[in-house]
């Protein structure tokens, strides 16, 4: 007879699936900062529908998708919970990144089986809907898009995640359990922001400027570009990051710190204000210059920053390049000088997370040994939010971080 319980320390019969689990969970009388937002709880083991799949989770990446989960803004995750997927449970268990082994399948299920050891990418939608099983339509664009983890319930911060089965694919057995869940988010998102807009895809000699390089998204973008044969250029906001950019491949790296021109530009009828704004910009342009070659800017610009950036990011920018963004982690507005942008046919870009093909093809460079992982830290399951506490105060390390789940 099933336990109704494991451990983490204790292991669980492959293909048994307790009643309970232990999981960080956040609830609506938490919200706040995450080192008070998380609490490890005992829950129910989710039941799975004939899509889906059950995953015992071994590691689990940390991912700043949770910090906002915890803070309860832009929304309240347990109310999306509530009302889109109508789960009454009245928790949120996050976690967006996965390393584990399958334990249990739904009837349709056909791409893994019970044992297989897999990573986890989260990008779910309804994979029901006549024009996405059409072609018609990529999935990661479709009004049904929801981030495991994040949007959807029952995560990777719990024993065993509950997960679509289109979102399973298999392990790099040449790395830890750890290292096999850091990647998979950051690796995706990346890969599509560099590969996955025809006519912008990374191509031999491109210069590609790299915004937040030594941080997760930044250092997957640096090893693509790096082997699609382009010429990453790393933009870092201290000096102790250069060496860790250019080990990943950066041809140069750019210390923001080293300007002040940084936000929203300035209105163009304010002519001294708007004058001393276009001093700042060209001198980051010449910094560019100083590395790759007089008068070559980046064909492409890997953006998330956002409001302090784009401006920047927009005028730097090959004519007929592109700026790619994912994110706006210093503010969500921001300016353009649109005579630029539409004189010299400048393309800004959304971008987010990617779909079934690109994740598959970003894990097959990891697959092949062409990607690190750049896991920096590792903690253990209770110290999740102690984690996601560094990343909100700025305090985290270099690449990725990920914590142990299953031990047993």
């Amino acid at each position: 007879m099933a336990k109704e319980l494991y451990e983490l320390n204790e292991a669980i019969p492959l293909g048994e699936i307790p009643k309970k689990m232990h999981a960080q969970v956040i609830r609506e009388d938490r919200f706040g900062e995450p080192k008070k937002a998380f609490k490890r709880e005992v829950v129910d083991v989710p039941d799975i529908n004939a899509d889906e799949a059950l995953v015992l989770v071994k590691a689990a990446g940390i991912n700043y998708n949770n910090i906002w989960a915890a803070l309860g803004i832009p929304l309240n995750m347990v109310e999306v919970h509530r009302k889109v997927q109508n789960d009454q449970s009245g928790f949120h268990i996050g976690g967006s990144d996965a390393s584990g082994i399958v334990y249990k399948v739904g009837a349709n299920v056909k791409n893994v089986k019970i044992g297989d050891e897999v990573v986890v990418h989260c990008g779910t939608w309804d994979v029901n809907n006549p024009d996405i099983k059409a072609g018609k339509v990529d999935p990661i664009v479709h009004p049904s898009n929801a981030i495991w983890g994040y949007e959807v319930n029952y995560g990777s911060f719990a024993q065993f995640t509950k997960v679509q089965a289109h979102q399973l694919l298999p392990r790099p057995k040449h790395m830890s359990w750890e290292e096999s869940a850091a990647y998979m988010l950051v690796g995706a998102t990346a890969y599509r922001m560099l590969m996955g807009f025809k006519e912008h895809t990374v191509r031999k000699d491109d210069v590609v400027l790299v915004w937040g390089g030594a941080g997760g998204l930044g250092s997957m973008a640096i090893q693509i570009v790096r082997e699609m044969g382009g010429r990453p250029i790393a933009v870092i906001s201290d000096t102790s990051k250069v060496d860790y950019c250019k080990k990943l491949g950066a041809i140069g790296v750019i210390n923001r710190k080293d300007f002040k021109h940084w936000g929203m530009i300035p209105h163009w009828k304010d002519t001294d204000k708007y004058n001393e704004w276009v001093k700042g910009v060209r001198a980051f342009g010449k910094a560019i210059w100083d590395i790759a070659g007089k008068g070559v800017n980046p064909r492409i610009v890997f953006e998330h920053p956002g409001e302090a950036t784009i401006p920047t990011s927009t005028y730097v920018v090959e004519r007929g390049g592109m700026v790619v963004i994912c994110a706006g982690t210093s503010g969500y507005t921001a300016t353009v000088d649109l005579r630029y942008h539409w004189m010299h046919q400048k393309r800004l870009q959304g971008s987010h997370f990617a779909n079934d093909e690109q994740s598959a093809a970003f894990n097959q460079l990891v697959l092949d040994k062409r990607i690190d992982p750049c896991l920096s830290k590792s903690v253990s399951f209770d110290e999740i939010g102690d984690v996601h506490q560094m990343m909100y105060e700025n305090k985290h390390p270099h690449g990725n971080m990920v914590s142990t789940v299953q031990l047993g």
